[in-house]
């Protein structure tokens, strides 16, 4: 399912009918980010191994109604030797989705380094981020807003919009709301970019 590493993930393709939405998704290793983009895939729990590259899936989130978006998701390894080639994928990208281990409280204040590293990047800035605090189907796992004040999403760039969601790759809870959270702020985001370039 992975693939081999890219110096530099190729932007994403024109599609004729539809434009997806490129979204990266990263946080340390064995936070279960390729549990979630499968989960996402194909509406079930897929166990994976360690992702030694990416992998990359087109997906549909419904929106209610007969309306849905297109996302094109990049998963990218989280070993501490791959995290430096995660800005290669985040470059022009529209959103990105940092995934917590909730159960593993240990390992968290390395995420916060990890994200707000990413985040401060020059290509990077104002990119909406959600956090997906994973895992909350285990026991003793940190709450979403505990998980969102250990990673100090309020010291983000005023311009960066962001928002935490508890989730679980096991049984789905979440993630469709995540998805929701996050193309509402990648529209708030073209919006006001677009009222900049206007008043130039």
């Amino acid at each position: 399912m992975g693939n081999q590493l890219a110096e530099i993930a190729p932007a994403p393709p024109f599609l004729p009918h539809f434009q997806a939405l490129h979204v990266v998704v990263i946080g340390l290793d064995a936070a279960g980010k390729t549990s979630l983009l499968y989960r996402l895939k194909f509406k079930e729990f897929v166990k994976s191994a360690p992702t030694k590259g990416f992998n990359m899936e087109k997906i549909r989130v419904p929106l209610g109604g007969s309306r849905a978006i297109a996302f094109q998701v990049w998963d990218v390894g989280g070993q501490e030797k791959l995290r430096p080639l995660w800005k290669s994928y985040t470059r022009r990208t529209d959103g990105l989705v940092f995934v917590v281990d909730s159960a593993e409280a240990e390992r968290v204040e390395e995420a916060r380094v990890e994200l707000h590293r990413i985040t401060r990047t020059s290509e990077n800035q104002g990119v909406p981020v959600l956090v997906l605090a994973n895992k909350q189907d285990l026991p003793g796992a940190l709450s979403a807003s505990e998980v969102e004040k250990l990673l100090a999403l309020h010291e983000l760039s005023a311009s960066t919009l962001s928002c935490t969601q508890g989730c679980s790759a096991v049984d789905g809870l979440g993630l469709q709301q995540g998805l929701e959270k996050l193309y509402e702020m990648i529209l708030k985001r073209k919006k006001t970019l677009r009222h900049s370039k206007r008043k130039r």
